[in-house]
């Protein structure tokens, strides 16, 4: 055994007393704290059973592996139900009869145990578990939100954006970024629609949302779509494509140019004549080409004008054509939004689109 000396005071440690002081200066954590509790309460059930084993039912050791499964981490886990399936089997050699009862019973615990051991070494890929991946998911959901929040613009402009994914989850491929530039005179704003649905492209929208709100203040307009297709080309995913719509509004004077990459066509609304107009773009889907061009739209928004932009899920439904859908939506929006542009993107993403697919939806108004 090695020991250490303390150079002030020339008293050698032994290494037992090191780990002893270092262990009560750091305490137990959280999770420590509630392993060693469920491990007495499996262990007085256990000591009930033993006592009393035809009152105390021995199912009862499932509530702690329960308790586990939601709190305890991948490398705690395993060692609790470990201990609890051997406890188990004590529980069980103390009944005063075996009846198939009591034999059915227990193979479903041991499946129930089986079950949960798995689950702890799936997380241990992650490396952590229970409460705490909830977190973390609820914490790259809100990441997203944030990357969609509007940033202040003056007097006279209002823009809202909505998101509504598949299924009602609260994650989704769809995503909106939006940037004011350092000077104040410009607002970018891009949305997009990732491959996939639901949860399976959470989590390549908020990588591209984190990548695309870096990308669209630090370049000029016309290099934002280039430079989003390069960074996709390098992720060289298996479902490595997007479709995204970029619009760059001058606040001053309100001309606006606007570019698309795969993505289902902008609607510009004249406040004089209250009609609404496709801005037709062209431009390849994100991903998928080198060195791929993206053609430009311009215009200006005037007092009363408005502009959509949004995602295939608010136009598409199976077995109609895409223009019929943007039709469909140009007359939900005269009919929605005369009058008032409050809440408008909340309002169309509750009225259009299918209930099967992402939605996103930002309206960009001239008070």
């Amino acid at each position: 055994m090695t020991a250490t000396v303390d150079a002030q005071s020339s008293v050698v440690t032994p290494p037992w007393r090191r780990a002893w002081l270092l262990f009560r200066r750091r305490g137990l954590t959280t999770e420590t704290r509630i392993a060693l509790w469920l491990v007495v309460v499996a262990v007085g059930i256990t000591v009930g059973v033993a006592l009393w084993p035809v009152e105390m039912p021995f199912v009862a050791l499932m509530l702690p592996l329960l308790v586990a499964s939601i709190l305890l981490g991948p490398r705690t886990l395993p060692w609790f139900v470990i201990l609890l399936m051997v406890l188990l089997t004590i529980s069980v050699s103390l009944q005063v009869e075996i009846t198939p009862r009591i034999v059915a019973t227990t193979a479903v615990q041991f499946a129930m145990g089986s079950f949960v051991l798995g689950t702890s070494f799936r997380r241990a890929n992650l490396g952590v578990g229970g409460m705490r991946g909830e977190s973390m998911f609820i914490d790259l959901r809100d990441r997203i939100l944030t990357q969609g929040g509007i940033p202040d613009l003056p007097e006279g402009w209002l823009v809202q954006s909505a998101l509504t994914s598949a299924g009602g989850t609260l994650f989704a491929g769809d995503f909106v970024v939006a940037t004011r530039r350092p000077d104040g005179s410009a607002l970018d704003v891009v949305v997009v629609d990732v491959s996939g649905k639901g949860e399976e492209a959470g989590t390549r929208a908020l990588l591209l949302s984190g990548s695309f709100g870096g990308l669209l203040g630090a370049l000029p307009p016309e290099q934002f779509l280039p430079a989003a297709n390069d960074y996709l080309l390098r992720q060289d995913w298996d479902e490595g494509f997007a479709t995204a719509v970029h619009l760059s509004l001058d606040l001053a004077t309100g001309d606006f140019q606007i570019r698309t990459a795969g993505h289902p066509p902008a609607a510009h609304r004249l406040a004089g004549s209250g009609r609404w107009s496709v801005l037709r773009t062209e431009g390849p889907v994100l991903g998928l080409i080198e060195d791929a061009e993206f053609h430009c739209a311009t215009g200006r928004l005037g007092r009363g004008d408005a502009l959509l932009l949004y995602t295939d899920g608010m136009v598409e439904e199976p077995r109609r054509d895409i223009d019929l859908g943007i039709d469909r939506m140009l007359g939900q929006a005269e009919s929605l939004l005369r009058g008032s542009f409050d809440g408008a993107a909340a309002r169309l993403t509750e009225a259009l689109g299918s209930r099967d697919d992402d939605r996103a939806m930002l309206v960009v108004h001239r008070t």
